[in-house]
């Protein structure tokens, strides 16, 4: 290492080094955190009863097993279950399957919009989520030349999700507290349907516009295949335009035990596991530290304890059970808010203060992936390094000054997330 970059590194590490140690649990809780259960195996975490995998046409039946619950997640409704009139998808698998169901895949789902007289954000008519697919060609939605913010979001993992939900919100905060101001991650509290709309901090989705998987399961439903549900009963439009003439189905056209049914399959699945045979080599290991000594850790948090079993999430919706409790997570993410440069421009929950931000992707599992970023744009990890500007530029910076050989042994460090 170079003196200049021996020094930019000190410096960078004595800043950050409240926002890299371990996040234990509360004083008080009964139990020991330990190591949450990780593997690309399709086997449960423990929340509910593996069962086991159905025969040729029976059908599943909604919580009763992860087996089950994954039946569901992974079927293709059709028209006569009330897909559409606009959709993008027929199942939740089909943007979350590689390299087992509830991982992520290749699909982006599109958004756009424009700006106002006041430079604020505004939907193009019928919402930014521009539908890909229709149930009739008279309906198909485009993106019109008045919206010129558009962008790409690529598909994300639901993989370890649980754990995820179980992240208290205090620790969130303490996360951001503890970051460099100049990196600080947003915060921002957005409504759970189930709790009549009780705010709670976001974590789900590029722009943290969900805190709890009901809530997200509800919205993908809607909005990714349109069918809709209790907490989410009314269609879309098609760009605005009534489509009720084409809607074939009555509404809410499922019960709602589908999208409980979705949740709980997240809920029970295993985080995304380590290469070790990779995280194993002198070179890797290396890499994991320069990982560090670049300012990666500042917003990819390596290490992250959820709630205590009993505690109770989701503003009341939701009670953390053991199977997911005092569980020690590797998210490589910090589940917050940066403006790193490659803002994609639109407004979901929090205001206009997100337009130019997105959540920091956790990196557990990134070695499934073969398109990065938001938007799926850059094909490589240097190419995706290379994006980071804003928040990230000093990181960007760091590791351009890195010799070649350790700029390939960090490369080889995110090759065993």
């Amino acid at each position: 290492m170079n003196a200049t970059l021996l020094k930019l590194s000190i410096a960078l590490l004595l800043a950050v080094l409240p926002a890299l140690p371990f996040f234990l649990p509360s004083i008080g809780d009964d139990q020991p955190a330990i190591e949450a259960p990780a593997g690309f195996d399709g086997q449960t975490n423990g929340l509910v009863a593996q069962g086991r995998p159905l025969a040729d046409g029976e059908e599943p039946v909604p919580l009763r097993s992860f087996e089950d619950d994954k039946a569901i997640f992974e079927e293709l409704e059709t028209v006569v279950d009330g897909v559409g009139p606009t959709y993008n998808a027929q199942g939740c698998v089909e943007c979350h399957q590689s390299p087992v169901t509830g991982a992520i895949s290749q699909i982006t789902e599109l958004r756009a919009g424009h700006s106002n007289t006041n430079g604020s954000f505004v939907d193009a008519p019928g919402g930014s989520l521009i539908h890909s697919r229709a149930i009739d060609a008279r309906i198909q939605e485009r993106v019109s030349p008045r919206e010129d913010i558009r962008s790409f979001r690529t598909s994300l993992n639901t993989l370890g999700d649980g754990f995820v939900e179980c992240i208290a919100d205090s620790i969130l905060e303490r996360i951001a507290n503890d970051q460099p101001e100049a990196q600080r991650g947003l915060i921002i509290h957005v409504p759970v349907l189930e709790a009549s709309g009780a705010l709670r901090i976001g974590r789900f989705g590029w722009k943290n516009q969900h805190a709890s998987l009901v809530s997200f399961s509800a919205d993908a439903y809607l909005n990714e295949l349109g069918i809709t549900s209790p907490l989410q009963p009314n269609e879309n439009t098609s760009s605005g335009r009534s489509i009720a003439a084409y809607d074939r189905v009555a509404d809410p056209e499922d019960d709602g035990l589908d999208v409980e049914a979705f949740a709980e399959f997240m809920r029970a699945t295993k985080a995304p596991p380590r290469d070790e045979e990779r995280a194993a080599t002198v070179d890797a290991q290396i890499g994991s530290t320069l990982f560090d000594q670049v300012g990666c850790a500042v917003c990819h948090v390596r290490t992250i304890v959820t709630a205590a079993p009993g505690t109770v999430i989701n503003a009341g919706a939701f009670t953390v059970p053991r199977a997911l409790g005092n569980k020690i997570i590797h998210p490589f993410g910090d589940f917050l808010l940066h403006d790193i440069g490659t803002g994609d421009g639109i407004v979901q929950n929090g205001g206009e203060s997100t337009k130019s931000k997105l959540r920091t992707p956790p990196l557990w599992g990134v070695r499934t992936r073969n398109r990065l970023m938001h938007d799926g744009e850059s094909l490589t990890f240097t190419d995706a390094i290379q994006r980071h500007g804003g928040q990230a530029t000093s990181s960007r910076r760091l590791f351009n000054s890195l010799n070649d050989a350790n700029r390939d042994r960090l490369i080889r460090f995110l090759l065993s997330l």
